[in-house]
């Protein structure tokens, strides 16, 4: 009769879980990565203070559905956490107990005491959006005598064309831009998930005048640089935009009221492709949602879209190193 292995420990279900599930088999961005880290991170913080054991001392008995509905409240109560971010959280553990389930069959009646606890029901907001007169402005924000302007314009008329996330528009190369008689931007989403977006008239125009005026041009370079060449990080096209917006804010004065993301670009551009007449699965489609039920909270958000489909439906007549066992597990999760 064969000897089973030894389970393993949970510091090496977590090694495995992260350097083998998420990074080679799934091969998940580092921003998805970074989210789990950090769950586990705060995790691992919380039982050291709450059941006094070192992370690598833990073990998969430790994560009991007590121990994960502390946490969950301290997140809430301590640390201020939205029902959102708490729901986010239980979704990592959850995605770790599924994977630690087929390598250890010991702690099995533990992880299904935690994947039993349920995601907390909140009430969604309505998605905030801006009017078309509110782009335009901002579009035409930047200053097209300056390099910077010029750089700027391009950028925010192709973020509002497409509907990219900022993930996406920081990392474009120029390869990744087609203009021709039928212009069309190559972006890279979730789950690194490649999606080909039209690109409108007016948006290739801008595009090809910011491009022609690079003598350097060079496929792979990005496609929006810093002033040193760089990618611009995600932060730095926040920036860029809040800038724009400000601007704006002196034809507009209720633009200086808002707060107004990269998302809120995104959300105005299904918005108004909806109010458009385009159909919800393009939407999707151009957006890069794996469900069109996803982009369906766009037909909630708009109380003039609400109103006419009431009309349309009444009747005519009415890494990748080995990680060896850590001496600190909290060092790990640093490390990734």
């Amino acid at each position: 009769m064969l000897d089973r292995a030894p389970n393993p420990s949970f510091a090496k279900l977590i090694q495995k879980f992260f350097v083998d599930h998420l990074g080679q088999q799934k091969a998940v961005s580092r921003h998805t990565i970074a989210a789990y880290r950090d769950t586990f991170q705060l995790l691992l913080q919380f039982a050291q203070v709450n059941i006094r054991k070192a992370p690598t001392e833990l073990t998969m008995g430790d994560m009991n559905a007590a121990l994960i509905l502390g946490f969950l409240d301290h997140l809430e109560k301590v640390r201020g956490n939205s029902v959102r971010s708490r729901n986010a959280r239980l979704a990592s553990i959850r995605a770790f107990l599924k994977y630690a389930a087929h390598h250890d069959f010991g702690a099995l009646a533990t992880i299904e005491q935690v994947l039993a606890i349920p995601m907390k029901r909140h009430d969604k907001p309505l998605v905030g959006f801006l009017s078309k007169a509110e782009i335009d402005a901002i579009l035409n924000a930047p200053d097209p005598a300056t390099w910077t302007g010029q750089r700027d314009r391009a950028m925010l008329a192709l973020m509002y064309n497409t509907g990219a996330r900022v993930s996406e528009v920081a990392v474009l190369r120029l390869d990744d831009l087609v203009l021709g008689p039928s212009s069309v931007v190559h972006l890279r989403g979730k789950g690194r998930k490649q999606r080909s977006v039209p690109l409108w008239r007016q948006t290739a125009a801008t595009l090809r005048k910011w491009v022609d005026q690079d003598d350097r041009r060079n496929g792979s370079r990005p496609l929006f640089p810093s002033a040193t060449g760089k990618s611009l990080t995600r932060s730095s096209i926040a920036r860029r935009l809040e800038l724009a917006v400000g601007k704006a804010a002196v034809t507009l004065p209720d633009l200086s009221k808002r707060t107004v993301s990269p998302h809120i670009i995104r959300h105005s551009t299904a918005m108004h492709l909806l109010q458009s007449g385009v159909d919800i699965s393009v939407i999707a489609l151009w957006l890069g949602h794996e469900s069109p039920t996803t982009t369906h909270v766009y037909l909630s958000a708009d109380m003039v879209m609400k109103e006419e489909a009431l009309l349309r439906l009444q009747p005519a007549d009415v890494g990748q190193a080995r990680y060896e066992a850590p001496d600190n597990l909290l060092a790990f999760l640093k490390s990734l």
